[in-house]
């Protein structure tokens, strides 16, 4: 059975769309559709439906998702050994991101990296904790940040204490304050992250047993900070993402000073790939020059 025949199926899985698959792989939509039709005629059932919307996995398609998965990650993990052996540096990283990590880290970090390694490649998938965490016991991506703690099952490194800010619009009575109390917050409308994003607001609240007014809540964190800025409530937002942001609000230290903590994880060092390993190492080494 071919492995590009199982790239191109999860590339389908990934898009929903055989249209959007074709563009990115720089197929015909034709040539996609005969090549799921020649992997489901050597599997001998159905692995997708396909309606007006797109497409998705059937049944038996769904059981044989993650053994692909498997397959390609330890084909990665051949090509890159083998490279590794002739002294050549190669591969895909696959990362898991969220908002602050890809604004302020990554960019350096990537650059850093392909100065010493220029053809290893990268993707980011950019995802809420929660999907973090699953992309990495799926084996969807090779490591992933995330916010501690996390799952036991995974192999974590630590990186960084990231200070906990209160953030309220410049027009607040509160952004003339010293400092956010706890108490104060309880009283004003609360603007919190999307469930799976919000672990960090809700340990600092949870700690001080608060249960705040909330209004609303949102997927993005600029979209927080833009809410705020034109009143419409008060949020917590860690330091990271608070750099170099153009909104009109004022950040203000908790009165119970809290951090959340970033670290990043793979599901097992023992199976990752050789890129994986380095750049791993190069994330630590990373941030230690650039704290």
């Amino acid at each position: 059975m071919s492995i590009n025949k199982y790239e191109v199926f999860l590339k389908v899985v990934e898009l929903g769309s055989l249209t959007k698959a074709a563009e990115v792989l720089g197929f015909t939509q034709s040539g996609i559709s005969h090549t799921i039709s020649s992997l489901e005629s050597e599997f001998g059932f159905s692995l997708l439906v396909r309606n007006r919307s797109g497409v998705k996995l059937t049944i038996n398609g769904e059981q044989v998702l993650q053994p692909i998965r498997e397959i390609l990650k330890w084909n990665e993990q051949l090509k890159q050994t083998v490279a590794d052996i002739h002294g050549l540096e190669i591969g895909t990283i696959t990362i898991g991101t969220f908002t602050s990590v890809s604004v302020h880290w990554l960019p350096g970090m990537i650059k850093q990296f392909q100065i010493e390694y220029p053809h290893i490649e990268f993707k980011l998938l950019e995802g809420s904790y929660l999907e973090i965490e699953q992309w990495i016991e799926g084996g969807v991506i090779d490591c992933g940040f995330i916010s501690l703690p996390t799952r036991e099952k995974f192999e974590i490194f630590p990186l960084k204490k990231d200070r906990m800010l209160g953030i309220v619009s410049l027009e607040h009575p509160l952004s003339r304050e010293p400092f956010l109390s706890l108490a104060q917050m309880a009283d004003e409308d609360f603007i919190v992250q999307k469930a799976g994003s919000d672990y960090d607001i809700r340990r600092v609240l949870d700690k001080a047993g608060i249960k705040p007014k909330i209004k609303f809540s949102a997927g993005d964190d600029y979209a927080i900070m833009a809410m705020v800025e034109k009143g419409l409530g008060i949020s917590i937002l860690p330091e990271l993402v608070l750099k170099r942001q153009n909104h009109h609000i004022t950040a203000l230290e908790l009165e119970d000073r809290s951090f959340r903590s970033l670290g990043i994880a793979v599901n097992s060092m023992k199976y990752a790939s050789p890129a994986t390993k380095r750049f791993l190492k190069h994330v630590q080494s990373w941030l230690e020059l650039n704290p």
